[in-house]
């Protein structure tokens, strides 16, 4: 019994680490590279969604573990069945940031690096990276703290280019579009998150799709706007019903219950809501579906590392 118990166990971990195939576009594709929140559960890394568009890569948040994640699903390093078209380490060229919680930057060292430095056909190009304000002192403070691996790297025997480990960094000071290319328009809109004074979310309009990337935020106004008709909701969502009564009052002043995020999907009507950085750590997704189908009743995926929309 002891044994059928591990391998049931050790099925349910690996089928959380399977990627699941929602997409129905060949133009655009959404990858959620990690749905975790700041607790360490082993089957989810910390916050980051990829979007890929015509084969070019966009990086939203990079919390811990995004650079392994992405290297599961990419042309370099991803199984034959998984890969996505375009997703490979020397493209990750364009990043963008909802807010500066260590659970959603403790990936940048790794996305800046990386890319860089694993092998001779590493990135080439800086990496351009959008963000709130302070994601210039942040990025300034890590490339100072590995300047002796660059340095190493550049001058010894290592075949690494001298571009690819530098980084532009943009800092986002007001709403609107924030970054526009032959494949995206990105617009940025304000995400009240407690106390911090500059925390966003994205609004990415593709040839074919418009999504929308809450990051960390509670109930908001400015997000059913610019949700409304979205083909794709990424938004985080905690149970109030499970929240130990201590932590009721952060959650609801930093993040949205489901509830509050049932009502928004409602009014909003995206084609698909994908919940993500799910909280408690306990939660299930029938605990978190059925919450929000109390309420509306389009179609919502709980989602898991990998999965692919």
């Amino acid at each position: 019994m002891k044994l059928v118990s591990t391998i049931l166990l050790f099925l349910l971990i690996i089928n959380l680490h399977a990627q699941r195939d929602f997409s129905d576009s060949e133009i655009t594709k959404v990858v959620l590279l990690g749905t975790g929140n700041p607790f360490p559960t082993p089957e989810r890394s910390g916050s980051s969604v990829a979007i890929v568009v015509n084969t070019k890569p966009y990086i939203i948040d990079f919390g811990p573990g995004v650079i392994r994640r992405l290297a599961a699903v990419s042309e370099n390093f991803g199984k034959p069945n998984e890969q996505i078209k375009g997703l490979n380490l020397k493209n990750t060229t364009r990043a963008f940031l909802t807010h500066l919680h260590s659970d959603h930057t403790a990936g940048y060292p790794d996305l800046i690096l990386t890319p860089w430095n694993e092998g001779g056909g590493g990135r080439d190009t800086p990496l351009e990276v959008y963000g709130p304000e302070g994601i210039n002192s942040m990025t300034e403070h890590i490339l100072k703290a590995y300047s002796e691996d660059i340095k190493y790297r550049l001058y010894g025997a290592q075949p690494v280019n001298n571009q690819g480990w530098r980084v532009n960094s943009h800092e986002i000071l007001e709403e609107g579009i924030v970054y526009q290319d032959e494949n995206v328009k990105v617009e940025a809109f304000p995400a009240p998150h407690g106390s911090w004074p500059n925390a966003w979310s994205y609004r990415f309009t593709t040839p074919d799709k418009v999504i929308v990337i809450s990051g960390d935020t509670s109930a908001s106004d400015k997000l059913m706007k610019y949700a409304l008709g979205a083909d794709i909701l990424v938004h985080g969502a905690y149970s109030e019903n499970m929240i130990p009564e201590p932590w009721l009052p952060y959650m609801s002043q930093n993040h949205t219950s489901t509830s509050e995020l049932a009502n928004i999907a409602k009014q909003a009507q995206p084609k698909l809501l994908v919940l993500y950085h799910q909280a408690p750590m306990a939660v299930t997704e029938k605990i978190m579906i059925d919450e929000i189908s109390e309420i509306y009743d389009g179609k919502v995926i709980f989602g898991n590392d990998l999965d692919k929309f």
